[in-house]
């Protein structure tokens, strides 16, 4: 039996190689003319996944583009922080549906705010992935940029940071 499920692409970069047994927790999103599946490897990102669910005008496509754009922690700390600049990062969010998420989830998303990522973004990282987004770049691409100029050079200034990551992202075009 063959099952498609659709997963956060933080959870698409996790999976091992082909072959390995990977376990993921489901979610069946049943409606009237469809049946899905969505998977997720964190606890606390599936939890996040169906508070997502429980808000007015948010499906289960908009839900993992949240978690694909921003990871389950961020959205978390954006939700009960009331940060709307970094919801509206994500592609079908307004800011009328932001300024939603953050009334409706800010007192239920405390309980579910996941582990600090293990080396997880410097201010600096983070003000180098801000200007990759500013000057056109998608944000996970930028993300991905970063991360690996700084697993290359170790730690670094944003100015450093952002030249690094420029130098992966023109390689890649």
């Amino acid at each position: 039996i063959n099952y498609e499920i659709a997963v956060p692409l933080g959870v698409l970069e996790r999976l091992p190689a082909e072959g390995v047994t990977v376990h993921l927790q489901t979610i069946p999103v049943i409606r009237e003319d469809s049946w899905a599946l969505y998977g997720f490897d964190e606890d606390h990102e599936r939890r996040i996944f169906q508070r997502l669910l429980g808000t007015t005008g948010v499906g289960p496509r908009l839900a993992l583009a949240i978690l694909s754009t921003l990871g389950g922690t961020r959205v978390a700390r954006a939700v009960t922080g009331g940060d709307i600049a970094a919801l509206c990062t994500v592609p079908g969010i307004g800011k009328r549906t932001a300024e939603r998420l953050v009334v409706e989830l800010k007192d239920k998303m405390a309980d579910v705010e996941g582990p600090e990522p293990v080396g997880g973004p410097s201010a600096a990282s983070e003000q180098a992935v801000q200007a990759l987004v500013n000057l056109g770049y998608p944000r996970t691409d930028a993300e991905a940029a970063v991360r690996a100029h700084v697993s290359d050079d170790g730690t670094g200034s944003t100015v450093d940071l952002i030249r690094g990551a420029l130098q992966l992202l023109t390689k890649k075009k």
